[in-house]
C-alpha cells in the first residue's frame, strides 16, 4: 500500500460512563499496530475528554425521534446517513470493548462495496440444533460511507419497529433487516470470547481461555469485558465463570 492512497475509515462509539477514554485509545493503538494502509479514526462520543489528539471527534448526534431515550444504541443506525460526521468511502465500524489479535487489511479487502457483519452468535446447545438465525452483530460491520443511506432511511422509515424489542430485540437485528444483503465475516476471523474461548462448565474451573490460532478479533459482547477477562471474572454463575487470561494484556493496551 502507498502512502498517498485515500484513506479508509475506522469509526467507533463511546458514550456513558461503562466504557472510559482508554478503551478508545486502546483500540486505535491497536488498529494502528494491525492495519497496513493509510487509516482515519473516528469516535462518535458525547464526552471527547481523554481521547488521543489524532483521533478525529464526531459529536453525538440529536435523537431523530427515538421515544426510549437518548443516547440510545440505536445512533448505530445513524452513522450509517449520507453525510453522518464527513465519513466518505470504505467504513469499518468497532465497538470498543474489541481486543484486536492479528492483521486487519482484510476487513477491507473482503467482499468490497458489500455489507459485511459478523454472523451472531448462540448458545452452544441452540448451534448444535441449528438454531442459528440469520442475524449479525453489529460489534463489526463495514459499509461504504455516501451510499448506505438506504439504511438510515429504512431507519427513518420504521423507528417505531426499530426501537420495539417485541419486533427487533437488538439494533442489530434492525441493522440486519436494513442491509437486505449481508455478507458473513469468515468464521475464523471474529470470535466470541464467551463462546469460543470459554471453556464449558465445568471446564471453565480448570481450564484458562484460549483463542484459534486464525482469529483476528475477539469480541466481548455481554461479560466479561476485557479487562475482567484478563483478571478472571465471576458474578456467581458457576456457567458464567472465567479463569484469568494475562496472556490478552499482551494485546490490550493503550
Amino acid at each position: 500500500m502507498t502512502s498517498n492512497e485515500t484513506p479508509v475509515n475506522v469509526l467507533c462509539l463511546k458514550w456513558g460512563t461503562r466504557y472510559g477514554p482508554h478503551y478508545v485509545n486502546t483500540l486505535f493503538r491497536s488498529v494502528s499496530r494491525n492495519l497496513e494502509r493509510p487509516f482515519l479514526f473516528h469516535c462518535c462520543t458525547d464526552d471527547p475528554t481523554g481521547l488521543d489528539p489524532a483521533i478525529r471527534i464526531i459529536p453525538f448526534p440529536d435523537n431523530p425521534g427515538v421515544k426510549r431515550g437518548w443516547p440510545d444504541i440505536l445512533v448505530k443506525l445513524m452513522v450509517l446517513k449520507d453525510g453522518f460526521g464527513g465519513l466518505q468511502g470504505p467504513t469499518l465500524f468497532m465497538d470498543v470493548d474489541l481486543i484486536i489479535l492479528g492483521k486487519l487489511d482484510c476487513f477491507f479487502d473482503y467482499k468490497p462495496g458489500e455489507y459485511c457483519i459478523i454472523h451472531n452468535w448462540v448458545s452452544r446447545r441452540k448451534a448444535l440444533l441449528g438454531r442459528r438465525p440469520a442475524v449479525g452483530n453489529s460489534s463489526i460491520f463495514r459499509f461504504d460511507a455516501g451510499k448506505s443511506n438506504e439504511i438510515y432511511e429504512t431507519f427513518l422509515r420504521e423507528m417505531a419497529q426499530a426501537e420495539d424489542r417485541r419486533i427487533f430485540n437488538t439494533e442489530q437485528a434492525f441493522l440486519t433487516h436494513a442491509m437486505k444483503k449481508v455478507n458473513w465475516w469468515p468464521e475464523e476471523w471474529v470470535q466470541s470470547y464467551k463462546w469460543n474461548c470459554r471453556p464449558i462448565f465445568p471446564l471453565n474451573f480448570f481450564i484458562t481461555p484460549k483463542v484459534a490460532p486464525d482469529c483476528r478479533i475477539l469480541v466481548f459482547h455481554g461479560r466479561p469485558d476485557p479487562d475482567e477477562a484478563i483478571k478472571g471474572y465471576s458474578d456467581g454463575k458457576p456457567h458464567h465463570y472465567t479463569r484469568p487470561a494475562p496472556w490478552l494484556a499482551q494485546y490490550w493496551s493503550e
